[in-house]
C-alpha cells in the first residue's frame, strides 16, 4: 500500500509535545538540576559527551559536501561509498519503512517530505509504513514482523538507540537496511544518514550569543528534557563553548517543550537576575514564547536562537529580533528514500550519508521565511520544489 499524507494536524502535534516529552525534570519549578544557583554554571558533561565526535562535528561544519548543487538532500560530507550490487532488483519495489513516531511537528513536516519523494519515484509500487508510536517494543515487534515480510529494503528511524540495536541487527540478516536521523549500535545498516549532528547544532547556537552578547552578560539555557542523546550532544557543545567564554550561564533549566513552562521560566529569571542577556535554547519549538516572555515583562528580546520553524523565522524577521536559527534539516527524510532506490538499483551509497546542515542567520533569514505557511512548518524540508507543495504541507 502508498501511504497517503500525513494530515498535519499542527495543533494536535503542538499539543502532542508536551505529552511526548516524558521524564521530564526532578522538582516542579522545572530546574534541569544543570544550575539552580546564581551564576552556578554550566553543571558536568552527561554521558553522552563525546571529545572526539565534538570535535570532528564542529570541523565537518567547514568541510564543502559533495553532490549536486542545490539538492542538499543528495549531498554527503567525506563519503566512504559502499557496493550494493548485492541489493540490486528488479522493479517494482515494496520499500518498507519503521518510523519511530510522528509525534512532534518536525517529523510531521518530515514524514510528508518522504510521502512526496515516495510519490515522485515510479519504481517505488508499494511503501508500506508502520508507526511504532514512540514505543521500543512495538517498534522491535515491527521490525520483526516487516524483515520476515516482502519487503525489498527497510528504512528505520529508531526510537531510541540501544533498545532498538538488536533489531536492526536481525533485521540486517535479511534485507538491506537504512538507519536515518537517530542512530543504532551497529554498523550493518547499508548505510545511516543524518544531518552533521547535535553537536554542530549547539555550538553555532552558543557561539552566535558568545559573539553578540557582551563580556559577562547572563545566559539563559533552556532544554527540552534530559537522556536523548542528539538534545545531550547539543547542550554538551553549548557548555564546552560557554565555559571558554567570559559569560555567565545563569541557568540550565528543561521545559518539556511546554510553551506555558518556558514563559514561567523566562520570567522567574527576570525577576532574579535583573536582566537575562541572552537565551539558547536546544530546539526551536518553545522559541516564540521565550522571546514573548521578555516582551511580557516590557523588556526587549535579547539575543536568542531557536531552529527553521516558521513561527521563529517569522517573528524574528517581523520584529527584528537578534537570533540565529541552527537546524537539524527535515530533508534527510528524501534522502532515505532516495537511499532506498540507489541501494535496489545497486548503485554505491554512503556508508554513513553525512549531510550539511545549515544554520540561518541574518543574511539567509529572508530565504526561509514563508508568511504562507503554517506556524509549525519547519524551512529545511528541500519540499519547495516538489509536487504538491504547498498544498500537501498546510492541510
Amino acid at each position: 500500500m502508498r501511504v497517503g499524507r500525513a494530515g498535519l494536524l499542527y495543533l494536535f502535534i503542538a499539543l502532542s509535545l508536551i505529552a511526548a516529552a516524558c521524564g521530564g525534570s526532578d522538582d516542579d519549578n522545572g530546574n534541569g538540576g544543570g544550575a539552580g544557583e546564581e551564576g552556578s554554571g554550566t553543571g558536568e558533561h552527561s554521558e553522552f559527551f563525546d571529545q572526539a565526535q565534538f570535535e570532528e562535528q564542529l570541523a565537518q561544519r567547514d568541510i564543502e559536501p559533495e553532490g549536486p548543487e542545490g539538492e542538499p538532500w543528495l549531498q554527503a560530507i567525506e563519503p566512504e561509498m559502499v557496493d550494493t550490487s548485492e541489493f540490486a532488483t528488479d522493479a517494482p519495489w515494496n520499500v518498507c519503512f519503521s518510523n519511530a513516531a510522528v509525534d512532534n511537528p518536525w517529523r510531521v513536516v518530515g514524514f510528508e517530505t518522504m510521502n512526496a519523494e515516495v510519490d515522485a519515484q515510479s519504481d517505488i509500487a508499494e511503501f508500506t509504513v508502520v508507526d511504532a508510536e514512540a514505543n521500543d517494543e512495538k517498534q522491535i515487534s515491527d521490525i520483526q514482523d516487516l524483515a520476515r515480510g516482502d519487503c525489498d529494503v527497510l528504512i528505520v528511524s529508531p526510537n531510541t538507540t540501544e533498545a532498538l540495536t538488536p533489531a536492526v541487527e536481525q533485521a540486517c540478516e535479511s534485507v538491506p537496511v537504512i538507519v536515518f536521523d537517530r542512530g543504532v549500535n551497529t554498523d550493518c545498516p547499508t548505510t545511516f544518514i543524518h544531518p552533521i549532528g547535535g553537536y554542530a547544532f549547539g555550538a553555532d547556537a552558543a557561539e552566535f550569543l558568545v559573539d553578540n552578547v557582551d563580556s559577562g552578560g547572563n545566559i539563559l539555557a533552556l532544554r527540552i528534557l534530559p537522556g536523548v542523546d542528539v538534545l545531550e550532544t547539543r547542550w554538551s557543545a553549548g557548555k564546552e563553548i560557554f565555559d571558554d567564554s567570559e559569560l555567565s550561564v545563569v541557568g540550565v533549566e528543561f521545559t518539556e517543550g511546554d510553551a506555558a513552562r518556558v514563559k514561567s521560566i523566562v520570567s522567574d529569571y527576570i525577576q532574579r537576575f535583573g536582566t537575562i542577556d541572552g537565551v539558547w535554547m536546544d530546539a526551536g519549538a518553545t522559541s516564540v514564547a521565550a522571546a514573548e516572555a521578555f516582551e511580557d515583562n516590557g523588556m526587549e528580546v535579547p539575543p536568542i536562537t531557536g531552529e527553521d520553524q516558521n513561527d521563529f523565522l517569522t517573528k524574528w524577521e517581523e520584529d527584528g529580533l537578534t537570533a540565529l536559527a541552527p537546524t537539524y534539516p527535515t530533508y534527510q527524510w528524501r534522502t532515505a528514500v532516495l537511499a532506498a532506490t540507489q541501494i535496489l538499483s545497486g548503485e554505491e551509497v554512503p556508508k554513513e550519508w553525512v549531510l550539511p546542515q545549515p544554520k540561518i542567520d541574518e543574511s539567509t533569514l529572508g530565504e526561509y521565511v514563508a508568511p504562507d505557511m503554517p506556524p509549525l512548518f519547519y524551512a529545511l524540508c528541500g519540499c519547495q520544489e516538489m509536487d504538491g507543495f504547498p498544498e500537501r504541507w498546510t492541510e
